[in-house]
């Protein structure tokens, strides 16, 4: 006798999780035959979503001869994934709203307005309307970047700000947030974000503090000698804020043990009640723009002007130096300007000058550049770090592998390959544990009532194709990729229609 047709809202046991059975309804769509990883690290399990508009209105044992679904997906033999959030992103929603690298590799939401750079004309109120009606095909939240926030108060790059200063950007940033900002992001490596003091940044930490929201930050600096100072410094910022490390990397650093290190540090942050987090992205290479090797008193356009002018063998003696201490010229490759897919070493040949010479010539904002000056063995150790999430730090145009291949890479080599992290592991890393992080009430967990962004795949077809000779090529493996409800993307194709959305703090 089936005793699940004579008790039809009877739950079973199935793979360590209750699932209830259902025989008569009706959604748009269906995804059958799959096993679920539901975002919160625990074990898969098979189980069947129903989805009605943009939201899950069931996930357990679906007869679906009898559901009417609009549309039906055959999940057998894959896993059913909350949609990917990448936590540290860039790009422009109004000039390139498909984000089909980000789609192509299971991003269904991306957070943009990083390192200290956002909005800088007008409102976030108004930006967020301007996305809206350009209909981006992802889901877009957004940080208020300090550098722009000193731009709008019409504060100099290098100048001291004073109280009035401070009080200016707080009220500005409130606004931001107000208007469904989710927090405020820092370039402290950065103009003006080096320029930043103490009481500059405790001050805006108490306004984002009061809202409950984010600072993330690249830190003060990510050289190993350097790197627990700058961790330090945010965590000063955390006892008025949640805080966290964008793409934590020690530059110079080597090996497993030395990012133990840094990873038991954040551990005892956490300890002391700093409520701090951490992203990273699966690669040795960073890119930033080349004024990362320029000294502090020449990153501006005025320093280096001046610096030419004053003392120009100073420089160049700085220059030849950090070039040297990151790897030499043939580590340092172009992504932008005149150079692109270049490196120092050969862009300096082809003009039949010094490598220091053509940096001199180029100055600190003359293009950005793939900087080789991580160790891998290192960076595998923070990639696969439970309390530590996955991002990109990439966009759709920037010339780095990461921005089409970082979440693929992380199934293809660290689940698949090596097998370092679980299939369950690794999506919390990238679904749930953003979206708790962000503090995203209804995404990053297939849960009923939550927001339709998901993914279904076989993960041993997953593959991140981008390399830097290449750096955008689409991944391939995820079957399905499905924004609020809608499909996005089957197999290779992308819809031609986007559904992404603005995604607000409040």
């Amino acid at each position: 006798m089936n005793t699940l047709k004579l008790f039809p809202f009877l739950f079973v046991l199935i793979s360590g999780a209750w699932i209830e059975p259902l025989f008569a309804q009706s959604g748009d769509l269906l995804i059958y035959g799959g096993k679920i990883v539901n975002g919160s690290a625990t074990e898969a399990y098979e189980a069947d979503i129903l989805i009605e508009a943009d939201s899950i209105v069931f996930i357990g044992e679906i007869n679906k001869d009898s559901v009417h679904a609009g549309k039906v997906i055959d999940a057998s033999g894959k896993i059913i994934t909350p949609g990917f959030i990448d936590m540290h992103a860039h790009g422009d929603p109004l000039a390139t709203p498909e984000f089909q690298n980000f789609l192509a590799m299971g991003v269904t939401t991306i957070l943009l307005g990083q390192d200290g750079s956002s909005v800088t004309d007008g409102s976030y109120q108004e930006w967020f309307k301007e996305v809206t009606q350009a209909q981006p095909g992802i889901n877009i939240a957004a940080l208020s970047g300090h550098g722009s926030l000193r731009g709008r108060a019409e504060l100099g790059e290098d100048v001291e700000v004073f109280e009035r200063d401070i009080e200016t950007m707080r009220k500005q940033l409130s606004q931001d947030i107000d208007a469904g900002s989710f927090g405020l992001s820092l370039g402290l490596e950065y103009v003006p974000g080096l320029y930043a003091g103490r009481e500059e940044l405790i001050g805006l930490a108490k306004t984002v503090g009061a809202r409950d929201g984010l600072i993330v930050s690249h830190v003060r600096s990510e050289d190993d000698a350097r790197i627990e100072a700058s961790l330090d410094e945010l965590a000063t910022l955390g006892k008025y804020a949640r805080v966290q490390v964008s793409h934590l990397k020690v530059v110079y650093g080597k090996g497993e043990d030395r990012a133990q290190q840094i990873l038991d540090l954040l551990h005892d942050y956490r300890s002391d009640n700093i409520q701090i987090s951490a992203d990273t992205y699966p690669y040795a290479a960073s890119f930033t723009g080349i004024g990362i090797v320029f000294p502090e008193y020449a990153k501006t356009e005025a320093g280096w002007q001046q610096a030419m002018q004053e003392n120009p063998e100073l420089l160049r003696e700085f220059l030849i130096s950090k070039v040297q201490q990151r790897n030499g010229p043939g580590a340092i490759l172009f992504g932008t300007g005149k150079y692109a897919g270049m490196t120092l070493e050969e862009a300096a040949e082809m003009e039949n000058k010094a490598p220091v010479d053509l940096l001199l010539e180029m100055g600190p904002r003359g293009a950005s550049a793939a900087h080789f000056v991580m160790n891998e063995a290192l960076q595998d150790r923070i990639a696969i770090a439970g309390q530590v999430m996955i991002s990109s730090d990439g966009s759709p145009t920037m010339r780095h592998p990461r921005g089409y291949g970082s979440f693929a890479k992380i199934i293809r080599k660290y689940v698949m390959e090596e097998e370092r992290l679980t299939i369950e592991d690794a999506i919390h890393k990238m679904s749930g544990l953003p979206a708790q992080t962000l503090g995203l009430t209804d995404r990053g967990y297939l849960k009923k009532g939550y927001k339709a962004d998901i993914l279904v795949f076989d993960p041993a077809n997953v593959q991140d194709l981008a390399d830097f000779e290449d750096p955008h090529q689409l991944a391939k493996g995820f079957d399905w990729v499905i924004v609020n409800g809608k499909v996005a993307k089957q197999d290779s194709s992308f819809s031609e229609d986007r559904f992404g959305m603005v995604l607000k703090s409040n």
